[in-house]
């Protein structure tokens, strides 16, 4: 295994929240803390992306974020990671390729927050995301209906898992995938850009 990547073994299940993290804030803390109870999973990364290709704008260096990162959560089941830059991938899909080659045997869930699942059709082989890696989507402020009722949603309604059975998911067959209402941290990086409450990058 390349020196520097987080550490897992075979059976562990590990859930994977990705994002540019510009900045990062409470928000991502919670859902990490409440994913890790709720899916059963022994531990999440965060994987801190050289950037995100559906934004035109980039984020701050890598470095800056890395350490925002660390500084938001500590917690000994989560791991901050610069996987994506190590290995050199772009899209969410070549970076689970890489993942399921380095870390064989590892049971991997995809997490995001539910206005991710909105435009998760817009990303690079969606479709073969949710039948490769069971996907938990944990609900923001505002963001549940459209989720709901989101372009994914409806194309994978049959591999939707109840929320009742959340525990499952890291050891179901994809494509599953359960959607988790949960007390929610009202914060979101673009609004802290905005109101220039993060001072990393241009």
């Amino acid at each position: 295994m390349p020196q520097g990547l987080p550490m897992a073994r075979a059976g562990q299940s590990v859930g994977l929240l990705g994002g540019s993290f510009d900045p990062p804030h409470a928000g991502h803390a919670h859902i990490t803390r409440e994913a890790l109870r709720r899916f059963a999973l022994d531990r999440v990364w965060w994987l801190v992306s050289p950037g995100n290709p559906l934004k035109a704008r980039g984020p701050a260096p890598l470095a800056e974020r890395m350490a925002a990162c660390r500084r938001m959560i500590r917690h000994p089941q989560v791991e901050i990671s610069d996987f994506e830059a190590r290995i050199g991938t772009r899209y969410t899909a070549e970076t689970l390729i890489e993942l399921h080659l380095t870390y064989p045997g590892v049971r991997f869930v995809w997490l995001m927050g539910a206005d991710n699942l909105v435009q998760f059709h817009r990303w690079e082989k969606w479709r073969w995301i949710m039948d490769t890696v069971p996907v938990g989507v944990l609900a923001r402020p505002g963001d549940r209906i459209s989720a709901r009722n989101s372009v994914a949603a409806r194309v994978y309604r049959h591999a939707r898992i109840p929320a009742r059975q959340s525990r499952s998911l890291a050891r179901a067959e994809a494509p599953a995938w359960c959607f988790l209402n949960v007390p929610m941290v009202d914060l979101s990086s673009t609004a802290i850009r905005a109101s220039g409450g993060w001072q990393g990058g241009a």
